[in-house]
């Protein structure tokens, strides 16, 4: 396999599911939709996308190898998602609250 599609096979599957988890993040909630929440909008999902690509880089640095070569894989996996998952629902925690801040 090519060495830069191994190192990024992760996000290669996760894509679609972090392109529906992404347009449901832009979507909801639909109301207020400003210039300022376009913009915190699209930093959190690039910040997302960013963290977890850091996150399966250093997991498959650290995964162990005695454990064979597809255990690095299964743990960039776990944990890129993971991370993923942390910072896209933080950013609409943050969200939420800055959204309620502004009314």
């Amino acid at each position: 396999m090519n060495p830069a599609v191994e190192l990024n096979l992760a996000l290669l599957l996760f894509l679609p599911w972090f392109l529906i988890l992404g347009a449901l993040f832009w979507v909801y909630p639909r109301q207020p939709r400003g210039a300022r929440r376009v913009l915190f909008d699209l930093v959190s999902l690039g910040a997302s996308v960013g963290a977890f690509l850091l996150a399966i880089h250093w997991a498959q640095a650290i995964a162990d190898s005695r454990h064979g070569h597809m255990w690095q894989q299964i743990l960039a996996t776990a944990v890129g998602y993971g991370v993923f998952l942390a910072v896209l629902g933080a950013a609409f925690a943050i969200r939420r609250r800055v959204l309620h801040s502004r009314r």
